[in-house]
């Protein structure tokens, strides 16, 4: 088939080029037509207005002389100036010494950049400059902005795209019946792909990506169905909960547990105790307590000489949990055996851990990934708990439930999903949920401000660091992009470095490092080597930093107000009082959604009310999901999307449970293909 081309036969891919795409996970042109963009931008009509600095603008200039470039200590910076009506506007490029070539002395350009006023007068940095036909041409359509890299541009992902679907051989076979596109008003897959990579108007963006978005979450639904027909009613071969001992635990706590964790622990031990396997989800908002039942459960499995396993998605967290659990067993005088087992681990510790997991009995084994490899032979698995459990795919959950005789099942999340989605995305589980935090939690303080008030925010996390505590600061981008108006985590810790001075130790850290460099960065942070940490939302889950008083988030606007309470979850985890600084660079629309934010810190009201303000066309951003693994999807925006494609999935196999008719042929033929990377990559 045309999508199962390599890369490299796309005119203009070269091994360069292949090897840069194969980094962002690009092999076929199947990958390269599911590469969407991350943004969009609208050009607008070049213009001056002093409201507009700070922002991207476009001027029509005519060039005064020729580009010179000043060798800078820190970097080289390239220069001239342009007239409009009578005024004259700097025009700054940094590290671009190349665009010398292409402007000419006394030549008319558009340039677009931001606009940002200096001592001298008004500037424009790091403008993009194009002729004035180009210009507007491009100004009818949306320019497509992709995730790229230092290795390859957006520019040129946008050209091997078109290349692709201008492709005499580009063909695309529909997976959604005649019937059920016209029922849900979906237009094509051909004309979807082409508008959410070529689109003219927003309105046409809109029906590309309901399309896109749909057939999504139809075929994980239909995924979803198959997994659990695979292990409803199962037979509990490891009942337990014959006895007090989880009670006589709970009394020897230093904490009472909330009534939500009661019940939520009445529900499980229910299961367990039960003719059937427990198959069930916990939920609950970051700091409501879920490790904690998570610690009873695999005691009790300990007690009856039951292993149990804990995976969790990072090397860091999991090592949390690993002192977590040895500290909790002093505090309860038990002696039970706690094994950790990570991929970080050197091949003695890791030797060493798997003939203890292979030999003793009772013991509580906790680890990222490394759990389910296939040299890892547990001596009793009864019980299986993932963590922030979204980070994992269902077939990564079943490899790890495969190491026993059909353990039972606990995934929890922090996810903040209202009940009626979340009894569609988790179709093959049942659900609990804490809805309260525990009493001692002091409520984190939340301010939403402009971009003027940045200079304050510095000043208290300086005073914050100066407590002994530590900040972080979250950036939408990686990098400086040619396109969109946001911070950067690159340019932002460097600004951060020069402004703290050596006094105040600032890393970064963001997903495209490989994952040691990852897990080192956490680790540093967690220990207190770091005091400021500048991150994309790859910090979302996976590190506990108690001593972490202070969470800044750049371009708030830019992020769902549900992905927003999961990043401020990263503080407010300790005794001392924490704060979270809302930058706000968008519109007074956008701050009214900020507010709930700032109003309050439940999680399961936030997400109610994310999802009754967002409209049809508010999409344009950061993914608003975080990791909640769907490519395009967004399950608070696209709420009724999800709604319609479970009751169509349910309506067809309802009436073709094999999709064996002709006219769900396609249906059929597309879940065989896909079925192994939705069960890999759909990490619900």
């Amino acid at each position: 088939m045309f999508e199962d081309l390599s890369v490299s036969k796309v005119k203009g891919v070269g091994k360069k080029t292949e090897e840069a795409l194969q980094n962002l996970g690009v092999y076929s042109v199947g990958d390269m037509l599911s590469y969407f963009p991350r943004d969009y931008v609208e050009l607008p009509e070049p213009g001056f207005s002093p409201e507009k600095e700070g922002k991207l603008v476009s001027l029509m200039l005519r060039v005064d002389a020729m580009p010179v470039t000043r060798r800078g200590r820190r970097m080289d910076v390239t220069v001239t100036t342009g007239r409009s009506e009578g005024q004259t506007f700097e025009l700054i490029w940094f590290r671009m010494p190349y665009v010398r070539s292409l402007v000419k002395a006394g030549e008319t350009y558009v340039f677009y950049g931001r606009l940002v006023q200096k001592p001298s007068g008004y500037a424009l940095e790091q403008p993009k400059i194009f002729q004035l036909r180009d210009y507007e041409e491009r100004r009818k359509r949306l320019i497509p902005v992709y995730a790229a890299s230092s290795e390859i541009k957006s520019t040129k992902i946008e050209k091997l795209v078109r290349t692709i679907l201008s492709d005499p051989a580009f063909a695309l076979m529909d997976n959604l019946p005649a019937e059920l596109q016209k029922r849900q008003g979906l237009i094509s897959r051909l004309l979807a792909i082409e508008g959410i990579h070529q689109a003219k108007s927003r309105e046409a963006l809109i029906e590309a990506r309901k399309r896109l978005v749909f057939e999504e979450f139809f075929f994980f639904l239909l995924t979803m169905e198959s997994v659990k027909e695979k292990q409803d009613k199962e037979k509990n071969r490891f009942p337990a909960f014959r006895d007090d001992f989880v009670e006589g635990l709970i009394k020897k706590l230093p904490f009472s547990l909330t009534d939500a964790q009661t019940n939520a622990l009445s529900e499980m031990k229910q299961d367990i105790a039960g003719p059937h396997l427990m198959h069930r989800l916990l939920q609950g908002d970051v700091g409501s307590g879920k490790t904690i039942l998570a610690f009873l459960l695999m005691a009790e499995m300990a007690h009856n000489g039951l292993q149990s396993a804990l995976m969790a998605p990072t090397e860091v967290l999991a090592s949390q949990h690993y002192e977590t659990f040895q500290r909790l067993e002093e505090e309860l005088s038990l002696d039970f055996p706690v094994i950790l087992l990570t991929g970080r681990m050197t091949a003695a510790e890791k030797r060493e851990g798997r003939k203890r997991i292979a030999e003793e009995k009772g013991a509580m084994v906790i680890g990222t990934h490394a759990l389910f490899q296939d040299a890892v032979e547990f001596h009793s698995l009864s019980l299986v708990i993932t963590d922030e459990q979204h980070r994992f795919g269902v077939r990564q959950r079943e490899a790890l439930s495969e190491k026993g005789e059909r353990p039972h099942i606990l995934v929890m999340s922090a996810t903040p999903i209202p009940r009626t989605l979340a009894i569609i995305l988790y179709g093959d589980l049942d659900i609990s949920v804490i809805h309260e935090l525990p009493k001692n939690r002091l409520p984190i303080k939340n301010a939403v401000v402009g971009p003027e008030w940045r200079e304050k925010a510095y000043e208290f996390i300086e005073k914050e660091v100066a407590k002994g505590r530590q900040a972080m600061v979250i950036c939408p981008l990686i990098e400086e992009s040619e396109a969109l108006s946001a911070e950067n985590v690159t340019d932002y810790s460097a600004l951060l470095k020069e402004r703290f001075g050596k006094q105040i130790r600032v890393d970064c850290l963001h997903g495209r490092m490989d994952g040691a460099l990852k897990t080192k960065k956490m680790e540093e942070f967690a220990s207190g080597k770091t005091k400021v940490l500048v991150s994309t939302t790859v910090i979302e889950v996976g590190i506990n930093v108690p001593n972490a008083t202070v969470m800044m988030v750049e371009n708030a606007e830019r992020f769902g107000l549900a992905a927003l309470h999961q990043l401020r979850g990263r503080v407010g985890r300790g005794a001392e009082q924490s704060y979270c600084i809302f930058v706000n660079t968008g519109d007074e629309e956008k701050n009214r959604r900020l507010e709930i934010l700032k109003s309050s810190n439940d999680g399961f009201y936030i997400a109610s009310e994310d999802l009754k303000l967002r409209g049809p066309g508010d999409f344009l951003g950061v993914r608003q999901s975080g990791d909640l693994g769907f490519v395009l999807a967004d399950i608070y925006q696209d709420a009724e999307l999800l709604k319609n494609a479970s009751e169509e999935a349910k309506r067809i196999l309802a009436a073709d449970p094999e999709l064996s008719s002709p006219e769900n042929e396609c249906i059929r033929q597309a879940l065989d293909r896909k079925r192994d990377s939705f069960l890999e990559n759909l990490n619900l």
